[in-house]
């Protein structure tokens, strides 16, 4: 899929990855861009790119990316102003790590990994990037249906592409067991919308960072990712999410790119 000129969604576009993704897709000339986060950042960040590109190309959007009235509202402006939204990247994420089971020395009791926080962790990270996802293949299915179009053939332009992030972490990591689970969900709802969304026209992946320097890592503290990081990645340094963002505009443009993409700087867990 050609990057110029098409209508894109990022949430979690305030910082980290999603910032990076977000000035990456206004350099490859997106026609539009909505930057959706929780906090007010996320209009200065539409300033910037609007002034690197010399136009009026993004918008800020501040909300809660788990409340559907906002999600569906977000895209309801987008198709009044922009037309159906081509490309999906649903970057908003939290961390809450703590072991799933651990003595409490203090109190001389057990802790079990508290339900409400895998609950909000599991709402964050995984069902609200599958709707955001969804909401976006509606559309273009919707258009298809208004324009008459069924089944998606070969010889037609791709509607959209959806690229999930999940994780080195989906595979299992000590300390993170709801992070872990959201991230490990992503890799089987991008494989089950790929197979359903391009009957739509649809492309679906998914990409696998690793440590990469946003303020999510650096809040493990740099005593945490020298020791237990840096030694296990064979860079030798976290991922700048730059990287992170050129893969994923890769992963949007290059149409024979399917499944998941590991960008882990060669990381591999303490043995």
């Amino acid at each position: 899929m050609n990057i110029k000129g098409k209508v894109a969604v990022v949430t979690g576009a305030a910082g980290g990855i999603g910032r990076a993704v977000a000035l990456e897709l206004a350099k490859r000339q997106i026609g539009s861009l909505a930057l959706v986060d929780k906090t007010e950042v996320v209009h200065e960040l539409s300033a910037e790119v609007n002034q690197l590109m010399g136009s009026s190309v993004a918008t800020g959007y501040t909300g809660d990316v788990t409340e559907e009235t906002f999600r569906t509202w977000v895209y309801q402006d987008l198709h009044e102003k922009h037309g159906i939204v081509n490309i999906c990247v649903p970057a908003a994420g939290i961390t809450r790590d703590s072991l799933a089971v651990k003595v409490d020395k203090q109190n001389d009791s057990i802790i079990i990994y508290p339900t409400k926080t895998f609950r909000l962790v599991t709402e964050v990270n995984l069902i609200a990037p599958i709707y955001w996802a969804l909401e976006m293949v509606a559309g273009i299915a919707d258009y298809r249906r208004k324009h008459g179009l069924k089944r998606w053939e070969a010889k037609e332009e791709l509607m959209g592409t959806i690229v999930f992030i999940g994780s080195v972490s989906s595979q299992g990591n000590k300390g993170q067991l709801s992070y872990s689970a959201t991230k490990a969900g992503l890799e089987g709802a991008a494989s089950t919308m790929m197979a359903e969304a391009i009957f739509h026209g649809v492309r679906c992946g998914i990409i696998h960072p690793g440590f990469t320097d946003t303020p999510m890592v650096r809040a493990l503290g740099e005593d945490y990712i020298e020791q237990q990081i840096i030694p296990q990645t064979q860079l030798r340094r976290l991922i700048q999410p730059e990287e992170i963002a050129d893969a994923i505009c890769f992963m949007v443009s290059n149409s024979a790119v399917s499944g998941s993409l590991w960008a882990d700087a060669g990381w591999r867990p303490a043995a």
